[in-house]
């Protein structure tokens, strides 16, 4: 590579890094400023007080777990059996995995209230369970292409085909072979999908708000129609769980590099 493309290669990367981190920092530097004069964190700590962001990040983090169990559900049973039974499947599943990128939420959400309303053959949005049940596998399909994308990776990491024939060789049935030799095999993909779930719904607004639960976007909505310096300080910590989250997938994906398969 010539000096001058290697000086051009960092220009735009010093040049990205500060599009990216000057907003940020401008936008921390701003939170800071809730008492007159001098930098504190006292929009931090009142954000960290209030009993609503407690109870709404609360109530984010038991949805995501709950999304995150649902589409390891749904997910790894589905992309192993296309992998070994159904390859010619395999894009019509993609291209379903893909529509909730071209389908914005608010349709999926008004279609789940005409669906389930209280006077529909089934009225999940009369009770609270049912509410959260629906707003669950609404979450669900929101991350479902990040997480089967993420699934499909792992199993082409493995020779799914070999390991499926020893296991029914040595007498193995499919829930076996799915709970004990593909999916250790996959936690690290898991994984991966799991964070990206777990980002996607702590910041999601427009399913829980229109549905009327307690999420931690509606609020980051409500403080931010209401308050001067608390709303960045939301921001941050936003950003921060995204930030973690992505740190957390690298990790895992680094680790993993070197796993051999399990059987």
């Amino acid at each position: 590579m010539s000096i001058g493309a290697r000086i051009i290669g960092w220009g735009v990367l010093i040049f990205g890094l500060l599009y990216f981190f000057v907003p940020l920092g401008g936008l921390f530097e701003f939170s800071l400023k809730a008492r007159r004069g001098v930098y504190s964190l006292d929009a931090y700590s009142r954000v960290w007080a209030d009993p609503q962001f407690q109870a709404t990040f609360g109530y984010s983090v038991m949805m995501a777990l709950a999304t995150i169990v649902i589409g390891i559900v749904i997910v790894v049973p589905t992309a192993f059996w296309v992998r070994l039974k159904m390859p010619w499947a395999r894009p019509y599943v993609e291209f379903m995995t893909l529509l909730p990128l071209v389908i914005p939420a608010i349709v999926i959400v008004f279609g789940y209230i005409r669906l389930y309303n209280t006077s529909s053959f089934l009225p999940l949005t009369g009770s609270v369970l049912g509410t959260n049940v629906l707003l669950a596998f609404g979450y669900t399909v929101l991350a479902l292409p990040y997480m089967y994308r993420a699934v499909d990776t792992g199993l082409r990491t493995i020779d799914v085909a070999t390991l499926t024939e020893a296991a029914q060789i040595l007498g193995a049935g499919w829930f076996t072979i799915l709970s004990r030799i593909i999916l250790p095999n996959v936690v690290p993909a898991v994984l991966s999908g799991a964070f990206l779930t777990f980002a996607i719904v702590i910041g999601e607004f427009t399913l829980a708000a229109l549905l009327d639960r307690p999420a931690f976007g509606p609020y980051l909505q409500r403080i931010g129609a209401n308050k001067a310096y608390e709303p960045f300080a939301l921001s941050v910590i936003a950003f921060g769980i995204t930030w973690g989250c992505l740190a957390l997938i690298q990790l895992v994906s680094r680790f993993s590099k070197a796993a051999p398969a399990r059987f």
